[in-house]
């Protein structure tokens, strides 16, 4: 291990334990950033974690029937209810003295922001002692790729094929406003900074909430085997900050140790083929002007 933020000692890859509690082979396609997503919070989160999840890919891959990838409890929601549904397990647990299991609540953007967000926001504001944690692959795959409001401007889905209208809605700044005690951004192309957080927010006493972005490479319209490099191109171009919010207090966790341009970013994705040249102009003075995915128009 090596020294992190505050003293406390960092968790390299190398460090997490060789077993799997999401396992392969699940249904998720070649190069699915949610299943990438699922296998490296596990690894944290250990055995004695209940997971529960809404419609979604993350419940579809896990399997169906009497096939399953997880080796822990898993409970399928109904869309809109994923929170409500671990904080009710949480207070099950607790009722019987079980004090030590974590409770996580796993949804996509839809999930999350969208037809779960009433859910959400609920669990956030009476601090429910779960860890809420966001897969965003910006746009509802499970449903047909249609936009999500996670889903960024002028990117092309099933429902916006002239480019979406609207930015992205800053899910990391809504749930801060909750005033609650764990709030961060992650990438599955940094997994050590992932897993990081994923180890801090397990410790934490209340409401956390994680933010990761997990590629479609089917909605992004690029080969499967780019799904972890453009999660590291989202941060490298200053498009995807990382960062946690602990108790309200903001800190930067990856300066990213060369900055790309944000073409390099966008033009590999056939989702932004509309851009044009101007555009992607106007996005990088944006960047450049302190303003990424969150916060910003686009």
């Amino acid at each position: 291990m090596s020294e992190g933020s505050e003293g406390q000692m960092a968790i390299k890859l190398t460090d997490l334990p060789h077993e799997d509690l999401f396992v392969g082979p699940n249904n998720g396609c070649p190069g699915c950033g949610v299943a990438i997503a699922l296998r490296q919070a596990t690894k944290v989160l250990g055995p004695r974690t209940m997971v529960t999840i809404p419609a979604s890919c993350a419940a579809t891959i896990g399997g169906s029937n009497l096939a399953t990838a997880w080796k822990i409890p898993f409970f399928h929601a109904l869309f809109e209810c994923s929170a409500a549904v671990a904080s009710g397990i949480k207070a099950g647990l607790e009722r019987q003295g079980k004090k030590d299991v974590v409770v996580v609540s796993w949804a996509g953007d839809a999930g999350s922001a969208d037809i779960g967000f009433q859910a959400l926001s609920g669990a956030a504001e009476r601090n429910e002692d779960i860890l809420h944690v966001c897969y965003d692959n910006e746009v509802a795959m499970n449903t047909g790729g249609q936009a999500s409001s996670s889903s960024p401007e002028s990117v092309f889905t099933t429902l916006t094929p002239a480019g979406k209208p609207t930015g992205k809605k800053d899910m990391l700044a809504i749930m801060a406003a909750h005033r609650v005690p764990y709030v961060a951004s992650a990438s599955i192309g940094y997994p050590e900074d992932f897993v990081n957080k994923v180890a801090t927010a397990r410790k934490v006493k209340g409401f956390r909430y994680l933010h990761v972005l997990a590629p479609c490479f089917r909605g992004w319209q690029i080969p499967a085997a780019r799904t972890v490099e453009m999660a590291r191109l989202a941060v490298d171009s200053g498009l995807w900050p990382l960062y946690e919010l602990v108790d309200g207090k903001k800190r930067v966790t990856v300066e990213p140790a060369r900055r790309v341009p944000v073409k390099d970013y966008i033009r590999p994705q056939g989702r932004f083929a509309p851009l044009s040249d101007h555009d992607l102009e106007a996005i990088q003075r944006q960047v450049e002007a302190g303003q990424g995915c969150f916060g910003a128009k686009w």
